[in-house]
């Protein structure tokens, strides 16, 4: 009397792991969506620019005074010259006023997703 066994070659169980695997990859990108962390975090890098070049501008403004390099900054809004290239155009700066050597917390929209990804900078007020 032989015995019959039953069960799945281990190149079967492989090869269906491996197209559920396929499979896996393929459609993983359709559910996930990575755009709205990609706009939050580019707005706190936007953010921290802002921040870094008011502090950068109050700075050499004080040591130097106003040179060509440096900007007043009386509003939120006078931080963005302080750039080397342009915000883009689906961010914007509330603005507000800043006072001569007064630390002011401004804030940065991106409306670049739904809903729009907002952070906050600091700005250094000189003349």
């Amino acid at each position: 009397m032989t015995k019959q066994q039953r069960g799945f070659t281990l190149i079967e169980l492989v090869m269906v792991i491996v197209i559920l695997g396929v499979l896996a990859a393929v459609a993983l990108p359709k559910f996930v969506d990575l755009k709205t962390d990609a706009v939050k975090a580019a707005t706190q890098g936007f953010a921290g620019a802002l921040s870094s070049a008011s502090a950068i501008n109050y700075a050499a403004r004080t040591v130097k005074g106003a040179t060509t390099a440096t900007f007043a900054v009386t509003d939120c809004t006078n931080v963005s010259t302080g750039l080397q290239t342009p915000l883009p155009a689906s961010v914007t700066i509330t603005s507000a006023a800043v006072a001569v050597n007064a630390t002011v917390n401004c804030t940065l929209t991106n409306t670049d997703s739904s809903p729009s990804s907002t952070a906050t900078f600091s700005a250094i007020g000189i003349l």
